[in-house]
């Protein structure tokens, strides 16, 4: 693990409930989350899915910036196969142990 995944400070939501972002169509990050070239992640393609989410949780800046992209239920479904650094893994399955794979703890970050 990078110095810096584990010195960043991660955003979460306070509840999953407030999770309201798109489930259809396309969607394009601010720069502030995804720096890189233009893209407009299909959410209908998983791995677009999945890649936005892994973007969006690890660089999202505030609540507002997670709520507006990420779908609470959609966060269920793809959950276990995000690519994710521990520390963000972590302090989401802490605050939402429902993420966690069933027989699994993790520790408070």
């Amino acid at each position: 693990m990078s110095r810096y995944a584990a010195a960043k400070p991660y955003v979460l939501p306070e509840s999953l409930a407030e999770l309201s972002g798109p489930t259809t169509g396309g969607a394009t990050l601010p720069r502030h989350i995804d720096w890189g070239p233009h893209y407009v992640y299909d959410l209908a393609d998983e791995a677009d899915l999945r890649l936005m989410y892994e973007r969006v949780i690890r660089e999202a800046q505030t609540r507002d910036d997670l709520n507006a992209y990420l779908d609470a239920t959609s966060l269920r479904q793809v959950w276990r196969e995000l690519f994710l650094p521990f520390p963000v893994k972590a302090a989401w399955e802490a605050r939402f142990p429902e993420l966690r794979a069933p027989g699994t703890t993790t520790a408070a970050a």
